[in-house]
């Protein structure tokens, strides 16, 4: 073990937080949190679509499908025997900056869980019988992405203004790009960014965190990182003009969608954007929602996001609408948005919508999980879990000037 800061204390009526980092380069977050007697655990390996080849749309999602299906000891059913005879869960995931496999448990089986996890990470089997049905079963959930109207807009979107960047195909890929994906090239990313010193492991509930930290220890502890590095994480430039998308329903609703160029996570302006999307289309009471459809009537559903993302974010507006209405729509969508541009907004909106993110914020950590998650993620975007109990103060109202939207 390397470090031990204990980061936070139960004094001030929050979870005890430890940070350790092992010889073998595992970052291990520990949350002390004996509320209730579960025990919930993440394993955050760095990479995910920003690691992929456009060629290779949705090898990370596919990997981390294949994670449960088999292992060098154990089979599918085995694994899930094993989770299911003590009520556990067990899940993988993948998303733009990060592959994830998560575990609940009640404390006494936590032993057993993390060892079932450690040997799914650290020697996945991949079974060809598996593969192929992961990958007929994934260009199926491709092919019916095409009778979703949000979502086609999104993909529309996204790919006109990501280019060729990673982040400008869906997580799960392509038809045509995981119809191409093999059993080796699985097994090559596996090789290549499954390693303790890309992964950060997060555990939150009744622990102790010395005892936790060993038990790590002796299912990760010998999970040695390879002699060669890392690839170097290299994104395309990204286009840096405003991009527009509108698909039409057959049930009669219009789709429309704007996206700008936003920042990073690290950047200056990520705090600022973060509160102006929860002001523009966060809930019933943001200015979308009261302008264009409480007032106007132009818009079935409306709303506002901004991800969080390691590379080149994106600032997305976007409404359902009438057909008929689509050009009025799309006007009055792009003129609320662009208004964020050229006027401050008054101090007591400010205050409010702080006062609204900021309970959000603290609604999205109530569980060990939603805390575990939280952390782990601002672990692998290198803002360390520090940031947490910093993030209130990066976001102060008397710094939310117009932020141009281009």
């Amino acid at each position: 073990m390397v470090s031990v800061l204990m980061l936070l204390s139960p004094s001030v009526n929050r979870p005890a937080l430890y940070r350790n980092v092992l010889s073998n380069g595992l970052t291990v977050v520990v949350i002390e949190n004996p509320v209730a007697d579960i025990v919930s655990a993440r394993l955050l390996i760095k990479a995910g679509t920003g690691r992929e080849a456009r060629s290779q749309a949705g090898l990370f999602s596919l990997l981390s499908s294949l994670l449960t299906k088999g292992t060098r000891h154990l089979s599918s059913m085995a694994i899930a025997e094993q989770v299911e005879s003590v009520g556990a869960s067990v899940g993988t995931d993948a998303s733009a900056d990060y592959s994830l496999v998560s575990l609940k448990t009640v404390t006494a089986d936590f032993s057993n869980i993390l060892a079932l996890a450690a040997e799914m990470v650290r020697y996945p089997s991949i079974p060809v019988a598996e593969f192929d049905l992961e990958q007929r079963l994934t260009r199926q959930s491709i092919s019916s992405m095409k009778e979703q109207p949000f979502t086609l807009a999104f993909n529309a979107l996204r790919a006109a203004m990501y280019g060729e960047h990673p982040y400008g195909l869906p997580g799960i890929g392509t038809e045509e790009s995981v119809a191409k994906l093999t059993r080796e090239d699985l097994l090559t990313a596996h090789q290549t960014f499954y390693r303790p010193d890309n992964s950060v492991m997060v555990i939150s509930g009744r622990v102790q965190p010395e005892a936790v930290v060993a038990e790590v220890e002796r299912f990760l502890g010998d999970w040695a990182a390879p002699d060669t590095s890392l690839p170097p994480q290299q994104y395309p430039t990204v286009p840096t003009t405003p991009t527009y998308e509108t698909i039409v329903q057959p049930t009669n609703q219009a789709i429309l969608m704007i996206g700008y160029p936003a920042p990073a996570v690290q950047e200056p302006a990520y705090a600022a954007l973060k509160l102006l999307s929860t002001y523009l289309g966060n809930g019933l009471s943001s200015r979308l929602f009261v302008e264009l459809r409480e007032k106007r009537g132009l818009a079935y559903d409306v709303s506002a996001f901004y991800p969080t993302r390691l590379s080149a974010s994106q600032f997305v507006a976007h409404m359902g609408t009438a057909p008929e209405n689509q050009a009025i729509a799309l006007q009055s969508l792009r003129d609320e948005t662009e208004r964020l541009g050229q006027e401050q907004l008054a101090k007591d909106e400010l205050e409010a919508t702080k006062n609204k993110l900021l309970g959000q914020y603290a609604l999205g950590k109530q569980t060990n999980a939603q805390l575990g998650q939280l952390l782990g993620w601002y672990e692998v975007l290198g803002l360390g879990v520090e940031f947490d109990q910093i993030f209130q103060d990066t976001i102060p109202p008397s710094s939310i000037f117009a932020i141009p939207l281009l």
